[in-house]
C-alpha cells in the first residue's frame, strides 16, 4: 500500500471547550485546569441517600475527616433535607445542627474552604465566622440571603429552581418550548442573578452558577442542561455542577440511589470537559479521578508520571 502523504495539519481537530472562570475562596482557586469536589455532609436524619446522613456530630465529623483523607477542595454542610420529604426544619433547628459542626471543622481544618447549604438568611449570619459560600439552592426565596453573603465576605452560589419554593418537588413543571425552553429559562436566571449579586458586593469570582439539576425540572430537562452545560459557562462566571445520584439519574438508567454512581461519574465527566469548575458530590475519591482525568484529557493538567514506551537512564532498549 502507498504510504499516506497526510500530515497533522491534514486532520481534523476537535476543540476543547473553554473552561469556566476561576473561582477564587479562602486562598484557592478553583478552574476547569483545576477542578474543585465538594463534599456533601447532611445533619439530618432523613437524607435522599442514607449514606449521607450525619444527624450525629461525631458521625459529621467522621465524614468531614474521611473526606479530607481522600481529597477533597471544598465541604458544604446542610441541615435541612431539599425535597418537600422529611420532617419540617425550623430555622433554629437548622443553625443547631449546622453550627457546631463548622465551627468544630474551621479548628480542625484551618484552611479547607467550608459551604453552608440554606436558602434562610438568619442561618447563614449564625454561621458567619465559618464559612466562605453560601450554596443557595433555592434561587434567592429569601431576598435577604445575598446581603448577608456579601456583608460575610462570602462567595454565592447563584441557583435556578424554577421559581419554586424552597422543598417544593416538581410537578407539571414547563419551559416551552420543549425540551429545549429551559436553557434560555436557566441563562436568564442565573444572570439576573450573579448580576444581583455583584450589585449587592460580591466579587465576579466568587459568584458560582449552578443550574440546579432536578430542582423544578424534569429528567428531560436536567439530560439538556448537562449536555448544553457550555452555554452556562459561557456567562462568564465559575460554574457548578450538583449532579451526585440525583433523580435525573436515577430515571435515566431506571436506578436506586444506591446503584447511581456510575451514572453519576460519566455525567461528571461530561460537565468538566465542557469546562465546569466545581462539583458538589457525595463520592470524593471518584469524582477526584474522573475530574483529574479528564482535565488531563483537555489538557489542562500533565500526568502524574509518563514512563511509558520511554528509555530511562538504567534502560537498555528493546531488540538491542
Amino acid at each position: 500500500m502507498p504510504e499516506s502523504t497526510a500530515s497533522a495539519a491534514d486532520l481534523p481537530t476537535s476543540p476543547v471547550p473553554p473552561g469556566a472562570a476561576p473561582l477564587r475562596l479562602r486562598g484557592h482557586q478553583f478552574s476547569s485546569a483545576a477542578p474543585g469536589v465538594m463534599a456533601i455532609i447532611n445533619r439530618t436524619r432523613d437524607s435522599f441517600w442514607g449514606g449521607n446522613r450525619h444527624a450525629d456530630l461525631d458521625s459529621a465529623m467522621s465524614a468531614l475527616h474521611s473526606a479530607v483523607e481522600l481529597g477533597v477542595d471544598i465541604v458544604d454542610v446542610g441541615g435541612v433535607r431539599a425535597g418537600q420529604e422529611g420532617e419540617v426544619v425550623t430555622a433554629q433547628m437548622e443553625v443547631e445542627r449546622v453550627v457546631p459542626f463548622l465551627e468544630q471543622a474551621r479548628t480542625a481544618y484551618p484552611e479547607l474552604v467550608l459551604s453552608l447549604d440554606t436558602w434562610r438568611a438568619e442561618v447563614a449570619d449564625a454561621a458567619g465566622p465559618y464559612i466562605d459560600l453560601v450554596n443557595d439552592t433555592w434561587q434567592g426565596a429569601d431576598p435577604e440571603l445575598v446581603h448577608v453573603a456579601a456583608g460575610l465576605g462570602a462567595g454565592l452560589v447563584v441557583s435556578h429552581s424554577g421559581g419554586l419554593a424552597p422543598r417544593t418537588d416538581p410537578r407539571g413543571v414547563t419551559y416551552p418550548p420543549e425540551p429545549d425552553g429551559v436553557r434560555a429559562d436557566v441563562l436568564r436566571v442565573l444572570g439576573k442573578g450573579a448580576a444581583r449579586a455583584q450589585a449587592a458586593g460580591i466579587p465576579r469570582e466568587r459568584i458560582l452558577l449552578d443550574p440546579t439539576l432536578d430542582f423544578g425540572k424534569t429528567t428531560r430537562h436536567s439530560l439538556t442542561l448537562l449536555r448544553h452545560s457550555a452555554e452556562t459557562v459561557a456567562l462568564g462566571y465559575p460554574v457548578m455542577q450538583a449532579l451526585s445520584r440525583k433523580d435525573f439519574i436515577g430515571e435515566t438508567l431506571d436506578l436506586e440511589a444506591d446503584d447511581r454512581l456510575e451514572g453519576t461519574l460519566a455525567s461528571t465527566a461530561v460537565a468538566a470537559w465542557l469546562g465546569v469548575a466545581v462539583f458538589r458530590a457525595h463520592d470524593v475519591r471518584a469524582t477526584r479521578r474522573v475530574l483529574d482525568m479528564v482535565a488531563s484529557i483537555r489538557g489542562d493538567r500533565p500526568p502524574a508520571k509518563s514512563l511509558r514506551g520511554t528509555i530511562g537512564a538504567d534502560e537498555t532498549p528493546v531488540g538491542d
